[in-house]
């Protein structure tokens, strides 16, 4: 970590909460359809539809309500009421107006670190919402480069680090999703740190066994200064 210059962070479920909102409102909108199929039958249809749709609508909750829509259409048959439409749009809405909880000592390692490294922003969904989230936060002032994402693959880092002309031994990534944070800023020389999260959701999980690769995992965010100092 001596040689670090650049500390990059993701932001659903490593700064603040996210995932838990999306998990509430499937409950609800299985509710909704409880009449045609089980919770469980309606999950596994619902996520079918969003993986599908991740090429044309990327991450984030204006998606996800867009692929609720459709899955709500192919379930009932095109043969659900306008209102169910409505109660889904209202679903989406009370998710994009969810208030920030930051999750424990993410301020005190911003405060902690700043000044001494860049500090730079870098998630991926919508990038209204985001920003929207960003500015609730009150934590827009930490960093010094705000990188919204349409993925996080190895060539999205490579690309992010060329803007930031960075090299890859001079960037850390700190992230939740081992899936997106940490695989591919490894397989591009650079170093991450994993946080996990209580819940994740199941396209970023990985399979098979990760001891071939080198990555730091801490329990709480606020443990990474002291492998920095």
């Amino acid at each position: 970590m001596k040689n670090i210059k650049v500390i990059a962070f993701d932001a659903d479920d490593t700064l603040w909460v996210n995932e838990p909102y999306f998990r509430e409102t499937e409950q609800k909108f299985a509710e909704l359809l409880k009449e045609f199929l089980p919770e469980d039958e309606i999950n596994k249809e619902l996520f079918k539809v969003e993986i599908k749709n991740l090429s044309l609508y990327g991450y984030g909750i204006k998606g996800f309500m867009l692929s609720m829509i459709e899955t709500a259409s192919k379930i009932t048959n095109g043969s659900g009421k306008i209102q169910l439409i409505n109660k889904i749009i209202k679903l989406g809405k009370q998710m994009l107006n969810k208030p920030i909880e930051l999750l424990d000592g993410v301020e005190q390692v911003l405060k902690s670190l700043n000044g001494d490294y860049r500090l730079v922003l870098a998630t991926k969904g919508d990038l209204l919402d985001q920003e929207r989230k960003l500015i609730k936060s009150g934590l827009e002032k930490h960093f010094h480069h705000i990188e919204i994402m349409s993925d996080k693959k190895s060539v999205d880092y490579k690309k992010l680090l060329k803007h930031l002309d960075c090299k890859p031994e001079h960037f850390l990534m700190i992230g939740n999703s081992v899936k997106s944070d940490v695989l591919p800023v490894l397989k591009i020389g650079a170093k991450a740190v994993h946080v996990p999260f209580h819940t994740t959701w199941s396209h970023e999980e990985v399979n098979g066994s990760l001891a071939e690769y080198n990555y730091l995992e801490v329990e709480n965010i606020s443990e990474i200064s002291k492998f920095l100092k």
